[in-house]
């Protein structure tokens, strides 16, 4: 196409979808409609499904209407549909009072009857069935009694006890998240956990700065200390304090409390003039430039890359490069909640398609990048019933804000992604699983992440909406490596933020030999040894067991060489708004 012609093909669609894109929250609206009409069309064309939906819609209101004398004379009879385990809307006394048990049971029964209507019709397209299904969880998460003062009980209750006070709290919150958010401000309550200040305060020098990255390096805690450094590569989808929060959750201070060396990259917010960055400027720039920088503070010794999310994905890739070139430098690899699979990436796969991508990268090309508040609502449908609707309950019609803590309060300090990584990732990664099946390219060969043949260590959480555990686990099947592999509690944050000490936290783990036969993700959980507790003592334990012996810890940099601190952690590039 001639640069002409490519200025008049973008001259009206790039404006058009950035103005649905604001207006859709980033939702390609074509591709909602296509999965509607494969959902609808196929139903239409299906008789036996229409039959049965309208048996089962006869037998729910046959059982609704046989429960509701009973629930108005005896509000502990027994109920016609249980709560899914994780639903905890209607768990309260409240609830099972009448009317209250009537109005939340009909609805558990519309929310189950849309759940047959959405799955199991007959040739809808998986991708289809899923978009479908997961729009009516959203619809109907919306229409919640829970969600609505005069259907809600505990409102009620609260309202006649307070004289109406909570709803004028609720008023007042309403009023100040409002205007928070068109000046673009923070969320109430982070304004007490300043960065550098009550987070991000593990002492320590950025001793490498580049156009995309600061290296931190950490101060030793103890006299002695392993002679392998560590060094963290967090996803540049987050600030990178997450493994560095409050002193009680920092996962960089419990390591070098530990005595380990340790290491971690910031990386730069990106704006509009950083659309142009690549996937192959995060590998070179980023991590092959810490790498560097690591083994000539640290010389001789080989190093213990752990990546986080998408920073564990690109150390896949870098691992896997670095095999193929004969570069030997790693020691062990870490990889906390990161995938390199993605035939089974969970619920973002919603907003996974062509039509959607190609609605994105036109909407991207407009602003230069994925802004945060286009990222915070993606992830934010993922989880509408817990971080959107029941908040909005207990916020505004309750009229209680929910304390602010260290990984809420860094939550909301988001980046962005720019433009041309974000589509290649889509694209090379999402769509078409070019990592996974050895066609993704570094430099000019492809790589395969079967030349992986150093000890691994992957971690995985049970409640996880971005990197599911399952996924996850595909590493076994993709590596050379023994695969010494973590199935955590919690999600894809407090999973991973997991300091020992909480009674609250347990997990599963086991490690495979590569020549053992392959045991698949169920059989393993079946099987994989129960612990009590935080996984951080079981990590620190086998990082322990892939080092050499104590030494005198290195110094700060090595200003002879190129590497002298710049200035204290958590240095500039994770303030940057």
């Amino acid at each position: 196409m001639k640069p002409s012609q490519e200025r008049r093909s973008n001259s009206f669609d790039q404006p058009l979808h950035a103005a649905i894109a604001r207006m859709t929250g980033g939702m390609s609206p074509v591709a909602l409609s296509q999965a509607y009409l494969d959902w609808a069309q196929h139903l239409l064309m299906s008789p036996d499904k229409q039959i049965e939906l309208i048996d089962k819609a006869t037998q729910k209101r046959l059982r609704f209407l046989e429960y509701c004398p009973r629930a108005c004379g005896d509000p502990h009879c027994s109920v016609c549909i249980e709560p899914l385990p994780q639903d905890k809307r209607f768990a309260g006394e409240a609830w099972q009072a009448w009317p209250y048990n009537a109005i939340y049971q009909g609805f558990l029964l519309t929310q189950q009857w849309w759940h047959n209507a959405t799955n199991d019709v007959p040739g809808v397209t998986p991708h289809h069935q899923d978009i479908v299904s997961f729009a009516a969880r959203q619809w109907l998460d919306m229409v919640s009694p829970a969600n609505f003062l005069l259907a809600n009980p505990e409102v009620l209750k609260t309202t006649f006890d307070e004289a109406g006070h909570n709803l004028l709290r609720g008023m007042s919150n309403f009023l100040e998240d409002w205007q928070r958010l068109q000046r673009g401000e923070k969320p109430v309550g982070t304004e007490a956990f300043e960065v550098g200040c009550k987070l991000a305060v593990t002492p320590g020098k950025v001793i490498f700065r580049n156009d995309l990255i600061e290296l931190i390096q950490y101060e030793p805690a103890t006299k002695q200390v392993y002679p392998e450094p560590v060094l963290l590569i967090p996803a540049w989808i987050m600030k990178y304090y997450i493994l560095d929060l409050s002193p009680e959750n920092s996962l960089v201070k419990h390591l070098v409390g530990k005595g380990h060396t340790v290491f971690a990259i910031s990386w730069k917010n990106p704006t509009e003039e950083d659309r142009a960055l690549a996937m192959d400027d995060y590998l070179q720039i980023g991590i092959m430039a810490a790498l560097d920088a690591v083994s000539t503070i640290v010389p001789q010794h080989k190093v213990h890359a752990v990546g986080y999310c998408l920073g564990g994905t690109l150390l896949a890739i870098a691992a896997a490069a670095m095999a193929r070139d004969g570069d030997d430098r790693l020691k062990t690899i870490t990889m906390l909640a990161a995938q390199a699979d993605f035939t089974e990436a969970g619920e973002l796969m919603l907003f996974v398609d062509e039509s959607q991508v190609s609605f994105l990268e036109a909407m991207m090309a407009q602003q230069g990048n994925l802004d945060t508040k286009q990222m915070a609502a993606a992830f934010h449908l993922l989880r509408s019933k817990d971080l959107v609707w029941s908040t909005m309950v207990r916020t505004y019609l309750m009229g209680r804000r929910q304390p602010m803590f260290d990984l809420m309060a860094w939550n909301s300090d988001g980046t962005r992604l720019p433009c041309n990584m974000h589509s290649e990732y889509l694209r090379q990664l999402f769509l078409n699983n070019d990592l996974a099946e050895e066609r993704y390219k570094v430099g000019d060969r492809p790589v395969s992440l079967r030349d992986i043949r150093k000890p691994v260590f992957a971690v995985s959480t049970l409640s996880d909406h971005v990197a599911p555990w399952r996924s996850v686990y595909k590493l076994h099947a993709l590596t050379n490596a023994d695969v010494t592999f973590v199935l955590s509690n919690g999600g894809h944050n407090a999973g991973i933020v997991n300091p020992p000490g909480s009674s609250k936290r347990h997990h599963q783990i086991a490690t495979h030999d590569d020549l053992d036969i392959y045991v698949d993700p169920d059989a393993w959980q079946k099987q994989a040894v129960n612990h009590e507790g935080s996984w951080w003592p079981c990590w620190q334990g086998w990082l322990k067991n892939h080092s050499g012996k104590l030494r005198k810890p290195p110094k700060l940099g090595a200003p002879k060489k190129g590497f002298r601190p710049l200035c204290d952690a958590p240095g500039t590039f994770v303030l940057e708004p």
